[in-house]
């Protein structure tokens, strides 16, 4: 996105009615580098995915709320909008119940979603589409003032890329709010994730070509009331995730959380963990290391708890589990770090993948060395500027 748009560049204007569908992907067809395909005010009824693989292209809609692409028709399963070309802008429109995922893009660099939402209108379900908002395999995602509802996995998901930034969105009603899976570089600030399973979820998982997820700022987000009881598909690796979790590491490095608000996450609000599947990946490293929480505001949790075994940590803590978790995998090596004023809940676990039943529960103190402080993470200024 560093080149300038071409002299010649032009609008295809698209309105909804009879023939849209046809209309719609035809203009993503023509596209040329530099062309913004104009999405008109009214609903889009459609039948079929849409794709787009045209580098330097805006999609633009009249606003989330009057623009919105539907595809409550979709005849076969798959993507709502498939983007796999670099240099791409989608903004101000909305997508509705995706058979499948709602708007992904693949080997996309220089991404930016903006002021875009995604909803599966008859609330949380199993049958949902799984993710919202799904950049994979990219360098350079900017996801700006999103609203994701509904998503059978993650409302907003990046996996496998490279400097990223997530801000000022709302994740609500999903299986995971905001997710950032086997990623290296990645700010997400100023959200709000609230009634999800999970909050925010830094993962990292096994059998992926990109593993090693590290350099990860969750900051001054507000995470509360992430109430709702899991509907993810069995076997997904968020079906785990235990509703009223807040933010959830699992096998990352070099992570800080701080600035953030959390109240009533009936749960936790911050859990660090190892990855408890079994796996075949020789270079998969399943523990958590170098972690920094700081300066988070803790209202009420734990009151609920919705693990193996949290009943009786509740109970055995005076009723509610202590606001921070962590499995104590890897003690001080590992170095996850504390300086926020509420218990924090050491499980005393010596392997990720232990039975929660050996675990040995203690209050603990996670003082030391913080972590080293990690970059903020910078798009190039053709991104920042598509959005003003």
């Amino acid at each position: 996105m560093t080149a300038a748009a071409p002299i010649l560049a032009k609008d295809l204007a698209v309105a909804p009615g009879p023939g849209a569908q046809e209309r719609l992907q035809e203009a993503l067809i023509l596209a040329q580098p530099g062309d913004v395909v104009m999405l008109g005010e009214g609903r889009f009824d459609l039948t079929d995915g849409l794709s787009l693989d045209v580098a330097g292209v805006t999609v633009k809609g009249a606003g989330p709320d009057k623009s919105v692409l539907s595809f409550k028709g979709q005849l076969a399963a798959g993507e709502g909008l498939l983007v796999t070309s670099d240099n791409v802008v989608l903004r101000d429109f909305a997508v509705e119940d995706s058979r499948g995922d709602a708007i992904k893009s693949k080997g996309a660099d220089n991404i930016v979603y903006h002021n875009i939402r995604v909803e599966w209108t008859g609330g949380p379900k199993e049958t949902n589409g799984a993710y919202g908002i799904y950049p994979v395999e990219s360098e350079n995602v900017l996801i700006d003032s999103v609203l994701v509802i509904g998503a059978s996995d993650a409302g907003i998901y990046v996996g496998q890329s490279r400097n990223i930034i997530v801000r000022d969105s709302i994740a609500r009603f999903n299986v995971a709010g905001i997710e950032i899976e086997n990623s290296f570089n990645a700010d997400v600030h100023d959200n709000v994730a609230t009634k999800n399973t999970g909050g925010i979820l830094v993962f990292d998982l096994p059998n992926l070509p990109q593993q090693g997820g590290h350099n990860v700022r969750v900051f001054d987000n507000v995470v509360v009331e992430n109430d709702t009881p899991n509907f993810a598909p069995k076997g997904n690796i968020v079906a785990s995730v235990p509703a009223g979790t807040g933010v959830m590491v699992m096998a990352n490095r070099d992570i800080e959380i701080f600035d953030n608000v959390f109240d009533g996450n009936g749960s936790s609000n911050i859990m660090i963990i190892g990855y408890r599947q079994k796996f075949d990946d020789a270079k998969y490293q399943p523990m958590v290391r170098n972690v920094r929480i700081s300066d988070n505001a803790h209202g009420k949790t734990g009151f609920a708890p919705q693990f193996a075994g949290g009943e009786m940590l509740a109970a055995a803590f005076g009723g509610s589990v202590p606001p921070i978790i962590w499995d104590g995998v890897g003690g001080v090596e590992a170095r996850v770090y504390s300086s926020d004023d509420v218990p924090v809940l050491n499980l005393g676990m010596t392997k990720s993948d232990q039975p929660i039943e050996t675990a040995q529960p203690a209050l603990a103190k996670l003082a030391g060395d913080a972590a080293p402080t990690l970059p903020k993470i910078v798009m190039p200024d053709a991104m920042e500027a598509a959005i003003r």
